[in-house]
């Protein structure tokens, strides 16, 4: 028989044991939950719906998407990107319209808020989130928030990453705000309007390990102890307005694997400290002011896979240390001040995939010793006095995938190893080689970009060339090519690739007409430039020209073209710049082509052209229109009505 009286100790045993468990709250604070509806409150557009499910009635701990709590108070601690994943499905372009509430400030428990990629937040970031003083985690990043970084972020002391990148924030850096910042370990400030100097106070982040500022106005120098900041690991201060020198304390950052000063305004020589980074891999200097010489101590790197030093005035040779860098993939050195000769022990850089020293002042033959860089796949040395004469039959050994040696004193015929290469890029131009295009070029299979304008030679196109399946971008101008330009516009393709993409033939002797159906041709239907100027083709302006509907550059000067002007040019959208000067063109200007939406220059000067030209919303100067006796109207002088 069932005795209610053994029962009372064990009901005394489970009512101690609640009172010694942590209570378990079921709903979330009052005060979160208004600040989270006046959040909803300030959003104007939802598309993707991902504050659906923040309903007035409903529990925000429970059923609100994007939102957890502290299940022993009911505190909100995280707020984020509600609707982003829906068990293995993820919504990738997600966006919202709106404001930042202030209200958010009154979300004292808050650790991480993540507001970032919504596209479309705007207005400034309020300046009570500096009362947050819990949170650890800030993701503002990709939205269109303007005005500057509030003040009051001084007091986020428990704060470790934040990243507002990709706004329109402006204004300074807070100098104060840094001071606080002593558990941060990533900062992203990047992409945004902020000007001012870096603040001084960022060498007393110790814990930081990511820093990136690049993208913005910032200006003044990099500061002197910028070496205090010994957990870095990346570091990219580019495109920006940095001045002075790079600091000596900069080799104090051995963790360092990913330095980005580029596009800045450094001055003064590269300091020999930069050797002393031995955890480095991409070394980023191009497009400063750069002076001195390249220091040899930047062969101690034995990490490094990426130098790129273009676009500086840095002199002197080319240190030989830098053939002890066996981890080296890209060298960019182009456009500097280099002198002498390429050092025999760049033969030892087995990883070299990228050489890049175009435009400087070299004057050595091409060291063989090259050869012996069996993984080099990117040769520039375009625009040095080299005097090479030829190609150097050894660079058929090497598997190159681009070869740049423009104005580099080439000159006789092309090399017929070519042929049989993997060569996707060739750049020969501005050289003096001549001779006939031989037939064997339609058996390099890779070609997509083939440049030999500024040179000698003199043949027909080969039927052959018809078998460069991928090449999409040609420029064949200056030189004494002759016959039709049929064995251009009829290639093959292997698609999707081969499709065209730009045209140059110009001052050349093709002989003509333009064939019809250029604009209907399968390899012409996404070409963006053609360009036929300054040669004997005669005939018409083909009205398939207009199907072109990638078109941006339409270039037949000086082609003896007649006949009229084709009102059909108009259905190309997309065209910003027609040059049809120097022909025997007639009759009147279409309104649908001069009127064209993205058209920014039009030329006919020297036609035979009549009538009022229309009216037109593009400013074109008179002297697009000069030498057409019979043209008039704005902007020429007005017509005289009978």
């Amino acid at each position: 028989m069932f005795n209610s009286k053994s029962l009372i100790p064990f009901v005394y045993f489970l009512f101690i044991a609640h009172l010694r468990s942590p209570l378990l709250v079921e709903s979330c604070n009052a005060i979160d939950k208004e600040a989270l509806l006046d959040f909803k409150r300030r959003i104007s557009d939802d598309p993707s719906q991902l504050l659906g499910t923040w309903l007035p009635t409903t529990d925000c701990c429970k059923t609100w998407e994007g939102v957890g709590c502290d299940r022993a108070n009911g505190r909100v601690i995280n707020v984020s990107r509600s609707g982003l994943q829906s068990g293995d499905d993820f919504i990738l372009d997600t966006s919202m319209s709106g404001t930042l509430s202030p209200f958010l400030g009154n979300l004292t428990y808050l650790t991480l808020l993540d507001l970032s990629n919504l596209k479309e937040l705007n207005g400034p970031i309020p300046f009570e989130l500096g009362k947050l003083s819990h949170l650890t985690q800030l993701f503002l990043d990709t939205n269109m928030l303007n005005g500057s970084i509030p003040t009051s972020f001084s007091n986020l002391k428990n704060l470790k990453r934040l990243f507002l990148n990709r706004n329109s924030l402006s204004g300074s850096i807070p100098n104060f705000v840094f001071q606080s910042f002593t558990l941060v370990t990533e900062l992203g400030l990047s992409e945004n309007h902020l000007s001012g100097p870096i603040p001084s106070s960022i060498v007393h982040m110790k814990s930081l390990t990511k820093l990136d500022l690049h993208d913005n106005k910032i200006s003044g120098k990099i500061p002197n102890d910028i070496g205090k900041l010994k957990s870095l690991i990346e570091l990219d201060l580019s495109i920006n307005r940095i001045n002075g020198n790079i600091p000596y304390s900069i080799g104090k950052l051995s963790k360092l694997i990913d330095l980005s000063l580029d596009h800045n305004r450094l001055t003064e020589p590269i300091p020999s400290s930069i050797g002393q980074l031995v955890s480095l891999q991409a070394l980023g200097l191009g497009n400063n002011q750069l002076i001195g010489n390249l220091p040899d101590s930047i062969g101690n790197l034995p990490k490094i896979q990426h130098i790129s030093l273009d676009n500086n005035m840095i002199t002197g040779r080319l240190p030989s240390s830098l053939g002890h860098l066996t981890t080296l993939i890209n060298l960019f050195a182009s456009n500097n001040r280099f002198v002498g000769q390429i050092p025999k022990s760049f033969g030892g850089l087995k990883s070299l995939m990228t050489l890049d020293l175009s435009r400087n002042q070299l004057v050595s033959p091409l060291p063989e010793q090259l050869t012996k860089v069996h993984d080099l796949q990117i040769l520039d040395l375009s625009y040095n006095p080299l005097g090479l004469v030829s190609i150097p039959n050894w660079l058929s050994k090497i598997n190159l995938f681009r070869l740049m040696l423009a104005k580099t004193g080439l000159k006789g015929q092309l090399p017929r190893w070519l042929s049989s290469s993997s060569i996707g890029y060739l750049d020969l131009s501005s050289n003096k080689l001549e001779g006939k295009l031989p037939t064997w070029i339609g058996n390099m299979s890779e070609l997509w970009f083939f440049n030999v304008s500024h040179n000698r030679f003199y043949s027909t196109i080969p039927k052959e060339f018809k078998n460069l399946r991928l090449l999409s971008d040609l420029d064949l101008s200056s030189n004494k090519f002759s016959g039709s330009l049929e064995n251009i516009f009829d290639k093959n393709v292997d698609e999707p690739r081969g499709h065209y993409n730009s045209i140059d033939v110009s001052n050349n002797m093709f002989k003509g007409p333009i064939e019809k159906n250029i604009g209907n041709k399968h390899v012409m239907d996404s070409i963006t430039s053609l360009i036929l100027s300054y040669n004997p083709l005669g005939g018409n302006i083909p009205k398939s020209i207009g199907n072109l509907t990638q078109l941006q550059v339409l270039e037949l000067v000086h082609d003896g073209l007649t006949g009229m002007i084709p009102e059909e040019i108009g259905n190309a959208k997309e065209v910003k710049t027609i040059k049809l000067s120097r022909n025997y063109l007639s009759g009147s200007i279409p309104s649908k082509v001069i009127n064209l939406g993205n058209l920014e220059v039009f030329q006919v000067i020297r036609n035979k052209l009549s009538g009022e030209i229309p009216e037109h919303t593009t400013n074109i100067p008179a002297s697009s229109f000069f030498g057409n006796a019979g043209l008039c109207g704005a902007p020429l002088r007005p017509c005289t009505r009978s």
